[in-house]
């Protein structure tokens, strides 16, 4: 990967004024929001994780794949 640190962050920004801007109408919020949910899900599973930071795990890991492509 050749991106560097700037171009990651570029895209996050774009991406998330897009969601911001188009709601669910957005192709990212629906993927983001069931990533978020099922990081959620999960820590209620495991032991030591909270909710909180599962959710936020599960949306972030999703984002990220879908800056990536």
């Amino acid at each position: 990967m050749n991106d560097s640190p700037n171009d990651i962050i570029d895209d996050a920004k774009a991406e998330l004024s897009g969601m911001a801007k188009e709601g669910m109408h957005h192709p990212s919020t629906k993927p983001v929001l069931t990533g978020a949910a099922v990081g959620a899900v999960a820590a209620a599973i495991l032991p030591l994780v909270t909710w909180p930071i599962g959710l936020a795990i599960g949306a972030g890991t999703v984002f990220y794949k879908r800056i990536r492509k």
